[in-house]
């Protein structure tokens, strides 16, 4: 994009970011996911099975994943999300985890998510 010093461009740019993520929040589905750990260990969990299942990010409808990093949101296309976690499969960040580690899941790194 140009620089441009005038405010009126950079409103009308503004504004045109209020509308796209206006109509991510009311017309398109929204997974949120909190993640207490993430700002200490540098890394997001993201579930594809659980107890044999297809579960997660593997069955989810959502077309986008919101996750909460303390007082921070990260909007992300759940496609997107996807992509970047295949590179993990069958890696040391292919995980299990949940209550009583029944889930499988990818430690994706946090800077990977932004």
């Amino acid at each position: 994009m140009k620089y441009n010093s005038d405010f009126r461009y950079d409103l009308k740019v503004g504004q045109t970011k209020e509308k796209a993520l206006g109509e991510i929040f009311s017309g398109a589905s929204v997974e949120i996911k909190y993640d207490m750990k993430a700002n200490t260990t540098g890394n997001i969990f993201v579930e594809y099975e659980s107890r044999g299942k297809a579960s997660g990010i593997s069955s989810s409808q959502a077309e986008w994943y919101c996750y909460c990093l303390g007082d921070t949101y990260h909007l992300i296309k759940a496609s997107d999300l996807k992509e970047r976690c295949r590179k993990y499969l069958k890696t040391k960040r292919d995980v299990r985890g949940g209550d009583s580690n029944t889930s499988k899941g990818i430690l994706l790194p946090v800077k990977d998510l932004l």
